[in-house]
């Protein structure tokens, strides 16, 4: 071990705690500590906090795990220079376990399932606090086996919003929002701008962002992969940036802020409907769609089919939705009600003369079932 440390970046100390959400208000509110990482942002259960020359790593803890145990330090360091396993985990005199880890481990993506899912809007029982102040109702319970999130997400009050400069690391993330309107700002996009109803924007990786302010009543719909990712506060980067650069891209993607007043309507994949494109397909290079989608001049319209694709998430917007799909029987869905239709299950759609839905696929363009 005589060629330790391997170019060590930053040292934390992990803290289990029974009651995270009170222990971050206590370290954030009445000791000065700032957050650097907190995941997941529906329900988070580990947060990265520095202040006063040290940095603490709180995890979650339940029952007997919650009980004092021996100190663990995270050394985080280089990859090319991380010591080969098992000299990677080390006791110190007194206890103390010592950990070398990845100071930025690959994002890793969980193989996921196929399966229907259907999410009904129940009452106050399905919402949660998580970051921010926002509260989380949770589309996808079972996650797709880790790959997918979706959220319903609310403000109930309006102003201010407690939040400061981020970036997620992960694969896809966009939002739309429902209800409301809210005050964004992004990194290389300009000066802050309303994201109101009907309006969506596609989040690169690792694009620095922050929300500032939101309506009363303000609903927003997220939709990210993996289900489980980071989110890591920038405080060094001041937004907005100075410089507008708007075919920057972030990990391949180039940030879209679709405005619905300005939209049009193209054709669908099955007759009978219609479609407003946002654009995310071209900025994600086919990795993901995501559209508006209603019947052709306010009469009903059917559809049936199979997707061979990754991803097929539908949310009632307006109107009402009956799908079929074998297996899963006959569902009649409202406004606020969703559904994931698996891959190569046939299906079939018929929507009401006033429905709206919003769809979101990966890819963009769902190949046929096969």
């Amino acid at each position: 071990m005589t060629d330790l440390p391997p170019q060590i970046r930053l040292a934390q100390v992990l803290l289990p705690c029974g009651d995270l959400a009170a222990t971050l208000r206590f370290f954030t509110d009445e000791l000065g500590f700032k957050v650097n990482m907190i995941q997941p942002a529906d329900s988070p259960s580990v947060a990265v906090i520095s202040g006063h020359g040290v940095t603490l790593r709180l995890e979650a803890a339940m029952g007997a795990e919650a009980e004092p145990s021996p100190l663990v330090l995270r050394l985080l360091c280089d990859r090319v220079a991380l010591p080969a396993e098992p000299a990677r985990h080390l006791i110190a005199p007194g206890g103390t376990r010592v950990e070398l880890v990845d100071a930025r481990p690959p994002l890793e993506l969980p193989e996921g399932r196929q399966e229907f899912v259907l999410a009904r809007l129940v009452g106050e029982a399905a919402w949660g606090e998580g970051r921010a102040g926002m509260q989380y109702r949770d589309l996808i319970p079972g996650r797709l086996g880790g790959r997918f999130i979706a959220s319903h997400i609310r403000i109930r009050e309006g102003g201010p919003v407690p939040d400061y400069v981020h970036f997620h690391k992960i694969r896809f993330q966009m939002i739309y929002c429902r209800k409301g309107w809210v005050r964004l700002v992004y990194e290389d996009q300009g000066e802050p701008f309303l994201l109101e109803a009907g309006d969506c924007v596609l989040q690169p990786p690792e694009i620095r962002h922050r929300v500032l302010e939101a309506s009363p009543g303000l609903e927003v719909i997220e939709i990210g992969c993996p289900a489980i990712h980071e989110t890591f506060a920038d405080h060094a980067l001041a937004l907005p940036t100075p410089h507008l650069l708007p075919e920057r891209r972030f990990e391949g993607q180039r940030f879209v802020r679709h405005v619905t007043a300005s939209a049009r309507w193209i054709s669908w994949r099955s007759p009978g409907f219609e479609a407003r494109d946002t654009g995310i397909g071209e900025a994600t290079e086919g990795l993901a769609g995501v559209r508006v989608v209603r019947p052709l001049a306010g009469k009903s319209a059917q559809a049936a089919g199979g997707h061979g694709g990754e991803f097929m998430f539908l949310y009632v917007l307006a109107g009402a939705l009956r799908v079929q799909s074998k297996g899963s029987g006959e569902h009649r869905l409202e406004a606020d009600d969703c559904c994931v239709l698996p891959r190569a299950v046939a299906y079939a759609l018929e929507g009401s003369g006033d429905l709206e839905m919003l769809e979101v696929t990966l890819p963009a363009d769902l190949p046929p079932a096969g």
